[in-house]
């Protein structure tokens, strides 16, 4: 019996040791790719320029080994390396936030997930092309259920093959006990049924009030990829609060109507299709910002505000739909993070001027904003460059001390940006 009991146990140590190599070697092929979106996707794409440059060709434009001492400190290679200078002076006032935890294997897989970066082929409304990436979760969960049962199996066969043993030796142990009346059977699934819901509960509650990826239809379909992407207009020609006060704001009619008044055809190469594949209509769109507005097209004039309210006939408030919304007892202030600390609309927005119809890119979770504020270096004003924000002055110490090369950077957190009092009331 011994003899038997012992292949049983080799063979299924040697199952589970080549299964949990194979999923280590998974999470390993993923570091990359989980490093690259955790570090990285905020200001850099594969392959395209963003907040900082494409980083495909990476090995063809810089010395050897200059990434890892740039990933680890760009502020000294800037200030010692011609490379590092002429990088930084290409893409100022923005320098990269330093990573000096990251080790060199974990910088080896994030340049190695970029150069091997494929763009995914999206897939149109009609179907056709490459079938879209798919989630193996299911799939996963399905194989481990099955591992499940095979070990539950080699467990009953271990137990028949102990009886029948025993009972050649002249050993009577009586019948076992079924496996739905087993006390360790029952103990081990009420374990793995509290372990289930105790994960998926806390998931659950994380997420609770969370409106990450929340798109709703607008009354106008308004087009962001056409506006800020194929015609370049600034983001802050239509959310000027962003830069002057507390909130971004969404423009009023007339401030859409100072385009639109010569505008009133969408003849762009730019197909306008809504996130489901439905084709929209510029045109008429165009004509639903003229209902709302009291303009008529044909005399190029408001119409006349014949019950003395001050507006024209017919002309209302659009009702957009807010998208992005924090709770009451959160402070957030636009021009704060826009005009003092520089950050780009992408920051938070994520890459809006490809958006055909807005979404919310971030979580805008209380976690995601410190993190923020732990990796954000403060842009002190250079009395001898001019550069730099003079608000920062009231924190001299911490400039004196880059000087002196007693640090190499201050981040948000290091002037008070994780203060509770800083962001809630």
């Amino acid at each position: 019996m011994s003899r038997y009991k012992k292949i049983i146990i080799k063979a299924f140590s040697s199952f589970l040791f080549v299964l949990i190599f194979s999923f280590n070697n998974t999470t390993l092929a993923a570091d990359g790719e989980a490093l690259f979106k955790s570090k990285c996707a905020n200001c850099h794409k594969p392959d395209a320029d963003y907040t900082g440059p494409a980083l495909q060709g990476w090995k063809d434009r810089q010395p050897d080994g200059f990434i890892y001492k740039w990933v680890a400190n760009p502020t000294t290679m800037i200030a010692s390396d011609p490379y590092a200078k002429k990088l930084a002076d290409k893409w100022k006032p923005i320098v990269m936030t330093a990573f000096p935890e990251l080790k060199k294997e974990e910088v080896d897989a994030i340049m190695k997930y970029v150069d091997d970066y494929k763009p995914p082929v999206k897939q149109g409304p009609a179907g056709g092309g490459e079938a879209p990436e798919t989630d193996n979760s299911l799939l996963y969960g399905i194989l481990t259920l099955v591992l499940a049962v095979v070990a539950f199996i080699l467990l009953q066969v271990n137990s028949n093959l102990r009886k029948l043993t025993d009972e050649k030796e002249g050993i009577y142990r009586g019948e076992p006990v079924p496996f739905y009346r087993n006390k360790t059977y029952l103990m081990m699934a009420i374990l793995v049924l509290f372990g289930i819901g105790g994960y998926m509960t806390m998931n659950a509650a994380i997420g609770m009030g969370r409106m990450k990826n929340y798109q709703p239809e607008q009354p106008i379909f308004y087009s962001h990829k056409v506006h800020a992407g194929v015609n370049q207009i600034s983001c802050l020609y239509c959310h000027g609060g962003a830069q002057d006060s507390k909130h971004a704001n969404i423009p009023s009619v007339n401030v859409c109507m100072n385009c639109h008044m010569g505008i009133k055809e969408y003849k762009g190469e730019e197909k306008l299709v809504r996130e489901d594949g439905r084709a929209v209509n510029g045109t008429e769109e165009i004509q639903k910002l003229y209902s709302y507005a009291g303009w008529n097209a044909d005399t190029k004039q408001y119409n006349p505000d014949n019950n003395g309210d001050g507006i024209p006939d017919g002309a209302r408030p659009i009702k957009w739909v807010k998208i992005h919304n924090l709770p009451d007892h959160v402070y957030f202030n636009h021009s704060q993070h826009v005009k003092v600390g520089k950050q780009q609309c992408q920051t938070c927005h994520g890459n809006i001027q490809e958006m055909p119809e807005v979404y919310q890119f971030s979580e805008l979770s209380m976690g995601w904003c410190i993190n923020c504020h732990r990796e954000t270096k403060v842009d002190f004003y250079n009395k001898e460059t001019g550069e730099g924000n003079k608000f920062y002055s009231i924190y001299e110490k911490f400039h004196n001390d880059i000087k002196e090369h007693k640090l190499d950077s201050v981040t948000v957190e290091k002037i008070g940006g994780t203060e509770c009092q800083k962001c809630h009331y």
